[in-house]
């Protein structure tokens, strides 16, 4: 079968970032390149200035401020909307918001091929989840004042793509709720794990001594430092965790607008010396790590799904979430960790205190949780998925 033309757009460069967006397109369209001829355009963040090629896959600079979100993504639709005739392909996936304005000077162009719209974590949902903080700063406000612009900006462009692509059952429902969309038209392809890259290790006691890693207790975290992503809780959950397993290690991975805040509080309460914060790590170090640990927490307000908590299990990592969002989906409460009421720290803790406590329970919950993610989660299972949305959208 001949190849089809297709063009991606994410305002980050996807080869650059770790996040989950960045994450899903690297590492579906190296599995899709014996179907297509795959071209990614992203803004010029980064450094990325020149264009590249990685697993034969065209990732593109198109011009972007540097500056922070949102000036780079508007930037960034500005800049492919006056450049749509050189963007020559079959089908169009726009990640998020930063395809708004493509599809707005498609549809002025009277450009009619097929564009996804492919949504993660739905804004509206976010904005409202936000709201609910009452003790917001400036920059809060701020924040959440342009979220609300961007899922309207969402909405529109969901409401005149050929077909939406989201992550989970959570989002699906979302999206009929905030948007108002034809729910024949949204197509279900959850996110995936390389489960040859993420697997469990043999020996956890030198994959600790490379993080410099003691053999007491081990929590880990990975994600941005952001606030959705609910770290206040894990800080006082850590509180009374310590009460009960002082020397208990939690290892925080990611960067963000939030740092100093988090580290301001953790000072304040005295668990400077229980915390480690690594930064942003590459694959096969956060592999390593996964195995480092004795439990993978994940205390987010707001998730689509959470691809952290795909690759902790992976890894035989038993885990422990607030039940909210498509998280229930990732997780299977009891049997590959433990979904807890948003906002109950205190249950927080003590899930987290019943896994350290017990080796037993957590190579149990470990195991089932390493298949779970082999039988519904890898990212083999997502490309295909997305190909056959991509065959339905061009044959439509």
């Amino acid at each position: 079968m001949e190849k089809f033309r297709l063009a991606i757009f994410n305002t980050q460069p996807p080869h650059l970032y770790q996040g989950g967006v960045e994450r899903r397109i690297i590492e579906t369209t190296k599995r899709l390149t014996n179907q297509a001829i795959i071209k990614v355009y992203s803004g010029t963040k980064a450094g990325f200035k020149e264009p590249t090629v990685i697993n034969n896959v065209n990732f593109v600079p198109f011009y972007s401020t540097d500056r922070i979100f949102p000036l780079d993504n508007w930037s960034f639709n500005r800049t492919i909307s006056k450049k749509t005739l050189d963007i020559d392909s079959d089908i169009y996936d726009a990640h998020t918001v930063s395809g708004y304005g493509l599809i707005k000077a498609l549809r002025k162009q009277n450009i009619k091929k097929p564009f996804i719209h492919t949504i993660h974590g739905v804004l509206a949902d976010e904005y409202e989840q936000a709201k609910k903080n009452v003790q917001q700063s400036i920059r809060d406000k701020a924040a959440n004042y342009f979220m609300k612009r961007l899922a309207m900006l969402e909405a529109e462009t969901a409401k005149h793509a050929t077909l939406i692509v989201t992550i989970s059952k959570y989002s699906f429902e979302k999206i009929r709720q905030y948007y108002g969309i034809k729910m024949e038209n949204v197509r279900i392809v959850p996110n995936g794990v390389d489960i040859e890259i993420f697997r469990k290790l043999t020996n956890k006691e030198a994959s600790r001594q490379l993080f410099g890693l003691n053999n007491e207790p081990c929590v880990l975290f990975v994600g941005s430092l952001i606030p959705r992503k609910g770290l206040p809780f894990l800080i006082e959950a850590a509180k009374k965790i310590v009460k009960e397993k002082n020397k208990t290690q939690f290892i925080i991975v990611g960067e963000g607008p939030l740092k100093k805040y988090l580290v301001d509080s953790i000072e304040a309460r005295n668990l400077s010396s229980n915390f480690r914060f690594l930064g942003n790590l590459k694959d096969d170090n956060l592999s390593i790590l996964y195995n480092c640990a004795d439990v993978f927490v994940l205390p987010s307000i707001q998730e689509g799904q959470g691809i952290v908590l795909l690759e902790a299990q992976a890894c035989a990592m038993p885990v422990v979430a607030f039940d909210i969002g498509g998280v229930n989906e990732a997780v299977r409460n009891g049997e590959t960790g433990f979904l807890i009421k948003l906002g109950d720290a205190d249950e927080f803790a003590n899930a987290v205190l019943k896994l350290i406590s017990d080796k037993t329970l957590r190579e149990k919950i470990g195991g089932n949780g390493r298949k779970f993610i082999e039988e519904n989660f890898t990212w083999d299972i997502c490309a295909q998925k997305l190909l056959n949305v991509y065959r339905e959208a061009m044959s439509a």
